[in-house]
């Protein structure tokens, strides 16, 4: 049986999520439908331990103690743990900002950026979540999902433009992964954000499910210029983490 005062948290969490600038203490109750004062004492509580901060404009939104939280979460999890040494080879040797990503819900949540003295700036961090549909990352996942689970997460997206680069057209998109399954990595070709062009493959666990993917980003003209050479050592990394984690299946595109 759930405990209504800690669904009503997590709740609180969620709806947070999604808000960056913050939303008051009425706006929290209004739009969960929650009684004003159960949502002043669940928010009180959480500023005060940590869990939400304030703006001047009396805006509460997730706090620094969250961080510190999913960070721990994310160093307990064994594919980012042991990716990681991987992912800095990879770093090495491409010479460009390196990236895991997982999927949660119908979004892909970053869980590793391995940065380069040479990256370049990008919104993407450790945390921080992104449609499938325009990210490299994403579209390695997706292209490697079973067709049921892949049709599911399909028909609940709304493929709106982030650039002008953003493919908008199911039918394209569709089109787009049943080629990068074939080759065995997807390609974000400035989808995400402007001048970034990224190389991804999936990583599969002991099930041959796909459980995350790995990228290299960098400024369009460099990456293109050294492609071949960029996506040898991402396959590369990928079989080698998928290895480690158990996978030995043959057969599978791109492992």
């Amino acid at each position: 049986m759930s405990v209504k005062s800690a669904v009503r948290v997590l709740e609180i969490f969620e709806l947070l999520r999604n808000y960056p600038q913050g939303l008051t203490i009425k706006e929290i109750g209004t739009m969960l439908n929650f009684p004003q004062s159960s949502t002043f004492n669940l928010v009180k509580t959480l500023y005060e331990k940590g869990y939400l901060s304030r703006t001047e404009l009396k805006k509460y939104k997730l706090g620094p103690k969250l961080i510190d939280l999913g960070t721990s979460s994310m160093e307990s999890m064994d594919l980012c743990r042991d990716a990681r040494v991987h992912l800095e080879k990879l770093m090495q040797q491409v010479e460009e900002t390196v990236f895991m990503a997982i999927l949660s819900g119908d979004e892909m949540v970053y869980v590793a950026k391995i940065d380069n003295n040479r990256s370049i700036r990008t919104s993407a961090q450790i945390g921080s979540r992104r449609p499938m549909y325009c990210t490299g990352l994403g579209k390695a996942i997706l292209a490697f999902l079973s067709n049921e689970k892949r049709e599911g997460l399909l028909a609940k997206m709304k493929l709106e433009p982030i650039t002008e680069h953003t493919i908008t057209d199911r039918n394209e998109l569709e089109k787009q992964l049943r080629l990068f399954k074939d080759q065995g990595y997807a390609i974000d070709n400035e989808e995400n954000e402007e001048g970034l062009y990224c190389i991804a493959a999936p990583v599969f666990d002991a099930t041959g499910d796909v459980v995350a993917a790995v990228s290299v980003a960098g400024p369009k003209d460099r990456m293109k210029k050294r492609h071949e050479f960029i996506v040898f050592h991402v396959l590369n990394t990928t079989r080698t983490i998928s290895r480690n984690m158990g996978y030995s299946q043959t057969g599978k595109e791109g492992v």
